[in-house]
């Protein structure tokens, strides 16, 4: 065999070994040992699985990657939402809103733990003004927070404060002021004005008032305590914010440091409202407070004391309704029957026009044969009934200085030629926005009375949320004696039948009225007069013209009669009935049919009389005064005399 025989064997040798392979390996199976001893033929298998390895981890560390990420949002979401519900604010308050300051010269008042900005939905603003350095105080809010003994004439630019022997006055823009007879002056100007609105220098407001205060900035403020006595106080445990309300989100008021002590006003939930030293009221945590307790704030002030006239004996007293001149020359028939009186009052003295002039029919030969009868006159000085005649006329009188003083001085006057002993002052028309006019007057009335050697004395309703504005404690202070009129329970215009002064009005009225008045002023008087009722049912055409009104919301058209005690019983007498004991009222009740309707009677006799002569011997009162002389049964004064003497 040449060598080219024999190259070709080799080569087709060797091609059929290849052939051989290529065939054998797809059926070759994993494991075998071809397939483990094939060397370079198994790197392609095991790179693609390498591959696939890597890709695994890679797309398991992005899903975990993925997954705290998601995490780490969900927590700092949380969180946010967390400390947005939960977090203390730092928002700072608005101070000028808070205070209720509107411009510049703005002052704002705090008067013991009240904001004056925020009181009655703020009515009165910031409560004051700075004005060429000088800090003053609004008069509406001197008068209602501060010391409502100031009384401001704004017809008249007049200041008054009234003193046990006389009165301050201040004129508008003047640095100069009267104190009784003498003329004084301060360095600054006293009391300004700004159209209608008065605002009053607290350094004078200081001279008559028990009260301390000291200014603060930014903003511009002052911080009144005219409350002194026991009160709450308490420390900081730390440097705390003083938050609007209670609260981590409310908005900041100022910062209060360590140690520093605070005023505290109430608790609520976690919380404790306090006033701060610089004039801010809000909420601290309860937990950052310690050293909680009671202190009592004193203060050397000296009050001016108002002396007035007080008898020794219990006071009987007796109105005598006087209506001309003839009627003096019957006092001594009136008063022939009673037993243990010890005053009467004429109705002597009437306002006769707006500008403060009287009507008087006062007699000094009455007074001579009271006298004689061992009686002390006290003549009654009215707003009706004699001139003017509704509560527009007596706000036109008492509303001007000038005005009430030709009242006061013709009163006095008429009441010392006439040797009369006091006056009974009876006033029924005052309006709520008359309130603090009168109440002026009454200060004025009893300084001239007390001057002039005259005892006086105020006449009142009832106490009552409604007529508040007569002010019992002020009455308590100037008058020597304050009369709650203890009938008109019902009156002559009321919708339905009752009662003119059952058991439970007249304890109550008693009962509120010692609230402001001590018993040694306090005169309950008793009705010596009942009023007969006559219901009969409304008709279809008086319905329809009360539609709307308070009046349509009673079925039956009522009216009534007053009686004295004799003529009452007479009536009963010709009806033909009988009373029977009304366990509630506490009086005799009797009614009957007649003239198409129905007549109702609430009795006022000897029984009913008594048990309302316990009730002013029980509470130890300064004693007794009655409606009115004529009108009663005889007996009754042995009754009055056993209970008031």
């Amino acid at each position: 065999m040449d060598e080219r025989e024999e190259r070709a064997v080799r080569s087709r040798n060797t091609a059929g070994k290849r052939q051989n392979t290529k065939r054998t390996r797809p059926r070759g199976r994993t494991g075998e040992p071809e397939d483990i001893q094939t060397g370079r033929e198994r790197r392609p298998a095991s790179g693609r699985r390498r591959k696939s390895s890597r890709a695994r981890r890679r797309q398991r560390n992005m899903l975990i990657r993925i997954i705290l990420l998601v995490l780490v949002i969900l927590t700092a979401v949380g969180g946010l939402i967390f400390w947005r519900r939960y977090g203390s604010s730092d928002e700072r308050a608005n101070l000028e809103q808070y205070y209720g300051m509107t411009d510049p010269d703005d002052l704002a008042v705090v008067v013991n733990n009240q904001v004056i900005g925020k009181a009655d939905n703020g009515e009165y603003g910031a409560g004051g003004r700075m004005i060429d350095g000088q800090a003053y105080i609004e008069y509406s809010v001197l008068h209602d927070f501060v010391n409502k003994r100031f009384y401001w004439d704004a017809n008249e630019n007049i200041l008054l404060y009234t003193l046990p022997d006389g009165s301050v006055s201040v004129s508008a823009e003047s640095k100069e002021y009267t104190e009784i007879n003498d003329t004084k002056s301060e360095e600054y100007v006293i009391l300004k004005t700004d159209g209608t609105t008065a605002y009053v220098a607290l350094d004078f407001v200081k001279k008559y008032t028990d009260m301390e205060y000291k200014e603060y900035q930014k903003p511009n403020r002052v911080m009144i305590v005219n409350e002194f006595g026991k009160t709450t106080t308490a420390v900081m445990k730390r440097d705390s914010e003083v938050r609007f309300q209670g609260g981590v989100k409310s908005p900041i008021l100022t910062e209060v440091k360590k140690s520093e002590k605070v005023t505290v006003i109430e608790d609520e939930d976690g919380w404790k409202k306090v006033r701060t030293s610089d004039g801010f009221i809000g909420y601290v945590k309860t937990n950052a407070l310690k050293h909680i307790k009671e202190e009592t704030i004193a203060s050397d002030f000296q009050e001016p004391v108002y002396h007035g006239i007080q008898k020794e004996h219990k006071l009987n007293m007796a109105w005598h309704n006087v209506e001309n001149t003839t009627a003096n020359a019957y006092v001594s028939e009136m008063i022939a029957p009673t037993r243990g009186l010890t005053t009467i009052a004429p109705t002597w003295f009437h306002i006769a026009d707006t500008q403060g002039n009287i009507n008087s029919i006062a007699d000094a030969e009455y007074v001579n044969a009271a006298h004689q009868a061992s009686l002390e006159v006290w003549a009654v000085l009215r707003d009706f009934h004699g001139g003017i005649n509704s509560a527009e006329e007596t706000y036109e009188v008492l509303s001007y200085t000038s005005k009430r003083t030709n009242l006061i001085d013709q009163v006095i006057a008429s009441a010392l030629a006439n040797g009369i002993d006091g006056i009974n002052l009876d006033f029924e028309l005052i309006s709520a926005e008359c309130g603090e006019h009168y109440v002026q007057f009454v200060r004025e009335l009893s300084v001239k009375c007390h001057q002039n050697g005259l005892v006086f004395s105020v006449d009142n309703y009832v106490p009552m949320p409604y007529n508040t504005f007569y002010d019992f404690n002020e009455q308590a202070v100037f008058a020597d004696y304050v009369v709650i009129m203890g009938y008109d329970e019902h009156v002559e215009g009321s919708y339905e039948a009752g009662s003119v002064a059952s058991y439970g009005y007249v304890k109550d009225g008693i009962e509120n009225a010692l609230k402001a008045v001590p018993k040694e002023k306090l005169i309950n008087a008793i009705p010596l007069y009942t009023r007969l009722w006559f219901e009969s049912p409304k008709t279809e055409s008086e319905l329809a013209a009360e539609a709307g009104t308070e009046a349509a919301n009673y079925p039956n058209k009522v009216t009534s009669t007053a009686l004295g005690m004799e003529e009452a019983q007479q009536k009963l007498r010709e009806a033909g009935v009988e009373a029977v004991w009304d366990k509630q009222a506490r009086q005799n009740y009797a009614q009957w049919e007649a003239d198409g309707g129905t007549y109702k009677i609430w009795l006022e006799d000897e029984k009913s009389l008594k048990e309302k002569l316990e009730l002013i011997q029980s509470h130890d009162l300064a004693g007794v005064a009655e409606w009115r002389l004529g009108w009663e049964d005889p007996a009754v004064w042995d009754l009055i005399l056993q209970y008031v003497s």
